[in-house]
């Protein structure tokens, strides 16, 4: 996807409502970003700033639980991405929105699909501000095939690829990695990326279901159906992304629907060859943070290189009333999230070593 042109439009916040913590979050934030230098020219505003949201998982059926016992609001999913919709299109300060994956539940009955996903989808483009960029999860891969599915979350790209970057500001790219390139779902039971990932399933996991992670120790237990790999052209790619960025200058944020550190998810959550991508990832100093979702109780870390790991709170499992999504505010040493009610806020300053 190539790069997109983007400007910011300014607007003045004026409460039409009772404030929230979202708003008492920004006005924090222009506090602070309202220091001014002896010339007159602000010293501390973010470059830019884009909203964000994860595992939505909408599905017109009753709660239910996960695996683990933890609720789902499913029902309840879609508002809480209607009220995100609203704040964001209300301070009209974000450029862009970023969903980080699983827009429709896997337990969505197959004859509601489509549809589902196209409400979800409908939903985003309320947004007013910009582009939406959308990346695929597992959920999402249980619905419909990657040959659907693309064309309507307006992923451009070639043979059923879903990995893509795009510079906002000439400063900063975004890198959005396809997680589910080597994957047994999503592709035909015959593709080769679906035979090398049952392959690597056959090797690594002992369990006649392979969506379980029983019998598999530390970060081995990512071994399961529901998570997949970045295949051998998609890393070359990265690679090549990254040596790019570097000659450029550029900052790079990059993100994954399942998480790439161990210290910011559970074990069961991860990327199958996290430790590939970021042993490349550290062959650089460009990349700042690692931004995913997938486990929905969400998680952060920093790294051996300073480079910072937020998973983020799912959609999913806000009960009625409550809600998981939020905005990051991007400067030139650091990006900020303010999360409301379930997603935390993180300050995430550039290290030394990032």
């Amino acid at each position: 996807m190539s790069a997109f042109k983007h400007t910011v439009r300014a607007g003045v916040r004026l409460f039409l409502h009772l404030p929230t913590a979202y708003d008492f979050h920004v006005l924090g934030h222009i506090g602070r970003d309202a220091m001014v230098s002896s010339n007159g020219l602000a010293t501390t505003q973010p470059r830019f700033s884009f909203g964000l949201i994860s595992d939505v998982q909408y599905a017109d059926i009753s709660d239910g639980r996960s695996f683990l016992g933890v609720p789902r609001y499913y029902r309840h999913s879609i508002l809480v991405l209607q009220r995100a919709v609203k704040e964001w299109n209300t301070y009209q300060k974000h450029m862009f929105v970023i969903n980080f994956g699983d827009i429709v539940d896997g337990f969505c009955p197959k004859d509601q699909s489509l549809d589902s996903v196209r409400k979800v989808v409908d939903e985003f483009e309320m947004f007013k501000g910009g582009p939406v960029y959308h990346m695929i999860g597992n959920h999402c891969l249980y619905n419909l095939p990657r040959s659907k599915l693309l064309p309507l979350l307006k992923i451009q790209t070639l043979d059923g690829r879903a990995y893509y970057d795009f510079s906002p500001v000439p400063e900063y790219r975004f890198v959005v990695l396809d997680a589910y390139d080597i994957s047994a779902i999503g592709w035909p039971q015959d593709h080769p990326k679906a035979l090398e990932a049952m392959k690597i399933l056959s090797e690594k996991n002992p369990n006649e279901d392979k969506n379980s992670p029983d019998n598999l120790e530390g970060p081995e237990r990512r071994f399961v159906m529901f998570n997949g790999a970045l295949g051998k052209e998609q890393m070359e790619w990265l690679d090549g992304v990254l040596l790019d960025a570097t000659k450029l200058k550029q900052k790079v944020i990059v993100c994954c629907h399942l998480p790439l550190d161990p210290g910011a998810a559970s074990k069961a959550t991860l990327l199958w060859n996290y430790d590939e991508v970021m042993n490349l990832i550290h062959r650089y100093n460009c990349v700042k943070g690692c931004l995913a979702g997938h486990d929905h109780k969400g998680g952060y870390s920093i790294d051996s290189h300073g480079i910072h790991h937020r998973v983020f709170e799912a959609a999913l499992e806000c009960p009625p009333g409550t809600n998981a999504f939020g905005y990051i505010d991007v400067y030139d040493d650091r990006i900020s999230l303010v999360g409301t009610d379930r997603m935390e806020s993180t300050d995430m300053t550039f290290g030394p070593l990032s």
